[in-house]
């Protein structure tokens, strides 16, 4: 994965973004995550380690090799994990199509909103098998935004959502990925493949996932495009507008908003 195929971009606000998100969603998507102690796990793609901080804790007598393409992304990284006293992950910068590790080195291999950026996610996949002992299981885990619903229901909402998905197309990613998850990992020769969804619902009884994850997570993440939006011209600023104030209607009182992570196991 290059850095420019990151449809996200790198700002401090996507850190803060991509930080929020993590840590809102660390029950629904990281509880039943966790290596026995001695075991050598390989993160694929760390990113700013927000989930890097998550497994290591869960985990802590794991053994985890971090790594990412992007240099600045991974001091980011390594600077959160001296600072939360973490001391079980080594960070090292690669290309997860070329990486620089001896075949049946690791006894886990976790990746986790990844697969959406890259042009060939199958062939990823299939980089990364080897790296795999005999038995040693892969977990992925995606997004998909076309399974996004919400109340009050708005056309201009639907259409913000709708360009940031074109938008990770042309970059050569798929924001629809994590309906694909079980053919992708069945077509890579993984086995004893199982993927869960992992539904968020957000309503005013769950002040934490409404501030949490549909203000600072999904909305902001929408929110986050809008330049590129308004140099493509896929939306009137007017209609991008009204998009994104319904999209913060969801968050108040009346308001429902529904999202459906994409979790997968498999073995080599």
């Amino acid at each position: 994965m290059t850095e420019k195929k990151y449809v996200h971009g790198y700002s401090e606000r996507e850190s803060e973004r991509l930080a929020d998100q993590a840590q809102t969603l660390t029950g629904i998507l990281h509880d039943d995550t966790r290596y026995p102690e001695g075991s050598k796990v390989l993160e694929a793609g760390c990113g700013i380690g927000a989930q890097t901080m998550i497994l290591a804790k869960n985990s802590p007598g794991a053994h985890i090799t971090s790594i990412d393409i992007s240099a600045d992304s991974l001091q980011r990284a390594e600077h959160t994990a001296r600072k939360e006293g973490i001391r079980n992950v080594t960070f090292r910068q690669g290309d997860i199509f070329h990486l620089p590790f001896e075949e049946e080195m690791f006894d886990h291999i976790f990746i986790c909103f990844v697969l959406e950026h890259l042009t060939e996610p199958q062939r990823a996949l299939e980089q990364l098998r080897p790296l795999l002992k005999e038995g040693g299981t892969l977990t992925v885990i995606e997004g998909d935004h076309g399974s996004t619903f919400y109340h009050p229901e708005d056309p201009d909402a639907r259409l913000a959502i709708d360009c940031l998905v074109r938008l990770q197309q042309q970059a050569g990613g798929n924001a629809l990925i994590g309906r694909q998850l079980y053919p992708l990992l069945a077509g890579a020769g993984y086995s004893d493949i199982q993927v869960s969804p992992r539904m968020v619902y957000v309503d005013a009884s769950r002040p934490g996932l409404v501030e949490g994850f549909t203000k600072l997570t999904f909305t902001a993440m929408v929110e986050g495009v809008a330049d590129e939006v308004h140099r493509q011209g896929l939306m009137s600023r007017e209609a991008w507008e009204r998009g994104i104030a319904a999209l913060y209607r969801t968050a108040e009182p009346e308001g429902v908003f529904c999202y459906t992570f994409f979790k997968a196991t498999a073995r080599k």
